[in-house]
């Protein structure tokens, strides 16, 4: 479900097919999606994490990156392919991958989610090229989709422009990192779940515990 009634409870999920620390948070949210299908749908936002860059990665960006995904590997169990590193030159700009993601929600919203974590794994695991819309293609393929027509899709201007709504949704959302996860209704309001990684731990049972006392949603400014 993409876009939920307003009276409707829902996830939505905040995320970029390009962010180790979201490719790391995959299976918490598959398994949170899973456990809570038919009571709280996803609606996943792309959030343009490096939409748009067109600077290639310097010694010290494949540094950072290169902690930073041994910092995710730590967390979360996720595997990566340093093969990554080898690449002479990269530029990490992460809105094709995000223009993919909101392609297959145009053309298969149900597997909006699940198309999200396999452009992650594409990338981190495999090292592929999830910049390139060829690559994209070949992705969307293996997922079952027509591959020409998806090809024309991904290129057209309403996918760029719902990408965009994305990206803007995600700023007038205040969210400046990812993944953040919240829950609630468009018409009362959403509650945090988590800004940033978290584990499954504990967290089902703090969903369900929320959902039992009325799903309450504390608004800006409230006290107590």
């Amino acid at each position: 479900m993409i876009q939920p009634a307003p009276s409707h409870r829902h996830f939505i999920y905040f995320a970029d097919p390009m962010c180790s620390w979201c490719y790391g948070f995959g299976p918490v949210m598959q398994a949170l999606a899973d456990h809570f299908e038919g009571r709280l749908p996803v609606r996943v936002v792309m959030g343009g994490l490096r939409a748009g860059n067109r600077e290639p990665m310097r010694d010290k960006d494949r540094a950072y990156i290169r902690g930073a995904w041994k910092a995710v590997h730590e967390a979360s169990g996720q595997p990566f392919d340093d093969a990554f590193f080898e690449r002479e030159t990269f530029t990490y700009d992460t809105e094709p991958a995000c223009r993919a993601v909101v392609t297959m929600r145009r053309r298969a919203p149900a597997e909006t989610l699940v198309f999200n974590r396999r452009v992650s794994s594409a990338f981190y695991a495999h090292n592929r090229d999830v910049t390139d819309d060829e690559v994209l293609a070949d992705i969307a393929a293996e997922a079952g989709q027509d591959r020409a027509s998806f090809l024309a899709e991904l290129q057209s201007e309403p996918a760029r422009n719902e990408t965009f709504g994305d990206f803007l949704v995600a700023k007038q959302s205040g969210v400046e990192g990812f993944p953040v996860l919240a829950a609630g209704t468009q018409a009362e309001g959403f509650a945090l779940v988590t800004q940033g990684f978290r584990p499954i731990d504990g967290l089902v049972e703090a969903i369900e515990d929320w959902l039992a006392k009325g799903a309450p949603v504390t608004q800006p400014g409230a006290s107590g």
